[in-house]
């Protein structure tokens, strides 16, 4: 009986007894439980937060996604009303060019015209003193003068 090993045996057998008579197991089994359910109300958190973090990355996500498209967007209006304007612009410029043009031929045509009607009066008036200097040579003074009269108001009809 000497035996050490005996003697340990019977130790921890006693505290054994005396744990189990007082209870402490139910205490220690409380304690775990306690620290169990801890843990798990610790993870169900740790879900919750990693669950709304991920909600809160895919509505961020989801912002700058909606962000970029908008931005796209906005330049691609950009483009097209720079395009538009551009168009405007030298279809305005072609106008104005042709308005010119137009105004320019329209001078021209007018100054033409004039020098025309010019030329014309003064080549009728040329012919009547022409032929006012032919008749009064070659005609009496009486018919030379109806003659004349006649021929001159029929030259202006006809001229002008």
């Amino acid at each position: 009986m000497q035996d050490p090993t005996f003697f340990l045996l019977l130790a921890f057998l006693i505290v054994i007894a005396l744990i189990a008579r007082t209870g402490v197991h139910k205490t220690i089994a409380k304690a775990l439980d306690k620290r169990g359910q801890d843990i798990a109300d610790e993870l169900d958190k740790a879900r919750a937060l990693r669950d709304e973090a991920q909600e809160l990355l895919a509505k961020y996500q989801r912002r700058q996604r909606e962000a970029e498209e908008e931005a796209s967007g906005i330049i691609e209006q950009a483009k097209r009303d720079a395009a538009r304007l551009a168009s405007e612009a030298h279809q305005k410029i072609e106008e104005q060019i042709e308005r010119r043009i137009k105004s320019a031929e329209d001078k021209i045509a007018r100054a033409e015209a004039q020098a025309i009607a010019e030329m014309r009066s003064e080549t009728a008036d040329l012919a009547i003193d022409a032929a006012r200097e032919i008749i009064r040579a070659r005609m009496d003074q009486g018919a030379q003068s109806a003659l004349a009269e006649r021929a001159i108001d029929e030259l202006r009809t006809k001229l002008h």
